[in-house]
């Protein structure tokens, strides 16, 4: 069982540097094809190659995600599952849900590539320090530092958006 989890933590692993990198790309993207005012063609091909790998990335980020839970759960009862395993449900969540939203264009792009980037760099960030130096952080601390990412994330996308409209 215990090499069973080793795979499925070094495939999460693998997923979020996947998926932040993809997300940045897809950021990069996103700006490249505003800069003209324009999406053409081309650039909303590349663009939906990269959003195909970042659904990829994000299909495993959950699957892996539920399995720790899962293992967590059937080790050690609800009680026993960490903050960092919470923390990375809620993650998985928003960004599903905010994919869903731009998809669907319910959000505005002020807001959603900004929701999407804060919360990988928060899902790679969060992982590496708690997989390198073993951070603990309590819930509630990870919701502040969760909604500083969010807010960092917003000015530097919007403030790049702003930049190259002008």
């Amino acid at each position: 069982m215990e090499i069973l989890q080793i795979i499925v933590v070094v495939l999460q692993g693998a997923a979020i540097s996947l998926g932040m990198g993809t997300s940045t790309l897809a950021v990069t993207n996103f700006f490249v094809a505003i800069a003209d005012g324009k999406i053409d063609p081309d650039e909303r091909k590349m663009m939906g190659v990269v959003y195909a790998v970042l659904r990829v990335a994000m299909v495993l980020i959950f699957s892996t995600t539920i399995l720790l839970f899962l293992s967590s759960v059937m080790a050690n009862g609800l009680e026993g599952v960490s903050a960092f395993v919470l923390a990375q449900l809620i993650i998985t969540f928003v960004l599903f849900t905010n994919a869903w939203l731009m998809t669907k264009r319910l959000m505005p792009s002020s807001i959603g590539p900004a929701l999407q980037a804060g919360s990988w760099y928060t899902l790679g960030i969060m992982s590496t320090l708690v997989g390198m130096v073993g951070v603990t952080v309590a819930l509630g601390m990870f919701a502040l530092w969760y909604c500083a990412a969010i807010v960092v994330a917003l000015v530097t996308v919007n403030g790049v958006m702003a930049y190259l409209k002008k």
